[in-house]
């Protein structure tokens, strides 16, 4: 089970956290349970169970119900227990990441090897792909990124956008966590995919540094900053572009001096390219 129930620095120390998690794994072991079932399970005092289940139920994990009557009701108020939120169900290790390999598994064996499987992970990116969709074009051509970011982020990546070390060249998008990680280590499929789907979005060749998948930290693709520069002059120096021809028409060399002309610049071209290496 991840850690739930996100705790203060000194808690920790006295065992706040695993103890919390141990009173979120006796209600999924046994079901839906008062506080004094669950005291008497766990060796705490009830006072301890209340203040546990508070914090899990401000972090989503557990809501409080009425238990079920089955047969002739009781005078009274039925008893409240606690049950776990879908969200407290997925904190806990499930087989869904199993499920996915198989599912992957078959579909390359059955349909058609590798490329079945690239078919599918694009099919995938393309059925999520209208909210990215919607919040890049609303932004600034300067603020995309960042939009992607926040768009990523509602989908559970925790997507950041920044700068790249050198500011001028681009921005990195970030994603701090990946669903489908154990997957994506199995079928590379699926990070190319979605790369290929940021390049499509942002209109821009992009570049994957690092994935989760890969077991890096984070996942990190650059962006070029040609894909969010502004355009005219600005834009294009920023990009490194050369600036547009004077109007005008350059005079026509013609014979053996256009000949001279064409040569002159290609030594000057690999005089340029050259510049800096140590002689061979």
């Amino acid at each position: 089970m991840k850690n739930v129930g996100e705790a203060p620095q000194e808690e920790l120390a006295t065992g706040e956290r695993s103890t919390r998690n141990r009173v979120a794994r006796s209600v999924l072991d046994h079901g839906p349970s008062t506080v004094s079932e669950l005291a008497q399970r766990l060796g705490l005092t009830q006072a301890a169970v209340r203040r546990h289940l508070d914090a899990l139920a401000g972090d989503g994990i557990v809501e409080a119900r009425a238990r079920r009557v089955y047969g002739a009701r009781t005078r009274g108020r039925p008893a409240k227990v606690f049950a776990l939120t879908d969200c407290g169900r997925d904190a806990f290790d499930q087989s869904y990441d199993k499920l996915a390999v198989d599912a992957l598994h078959w579909i390359g064996e059955q349909e058609g090897g590798d490329e079945a499987i690239a078919a599918f992970a694009r099919a995938r990116i393309a059925a999520q792909a209208g909210a990215y969709r919607a919040a890049v074009k609303a932004a600034a051509p300067e603020e995309r990124t960042r939009a992607l970011a926040r768009a990523l982020t509602a989908d559970g990546y925790s997507a950041t956008a920044r700068s790249a070390p050198h500011p001028q060249q681009g921005e990195q998008l970030c994603q701090h966590h990946c669903p489908v990680a154990h997957a994506a280590e199995r079928f590379p499929q699926l990070c190319e995919a979605e790369t290929e789907f940021f390049a499509e979005l942002l209109g821009t060749h992009v570049q994957r540094l690092a994935t989760i998948a890969h077991g890096d930290g984070v996942c990190t693709t650059f962006i070029p900053k040609s894909s969010t520069a502004p355009t005219g002059p600005a834009g294009r120096e920023a990009a490194g572009a050369p600036p547009p021809p004077k109007p005008g028409k350059p005079p026509r060399a013609s014979g053996a001096k256009a000949g001279k002309t064409s040569l002159h610049i290609h030594n000057e071209s690999a005089s340029a390219s050259t510049a800096g290496r140590n002689p061979a």
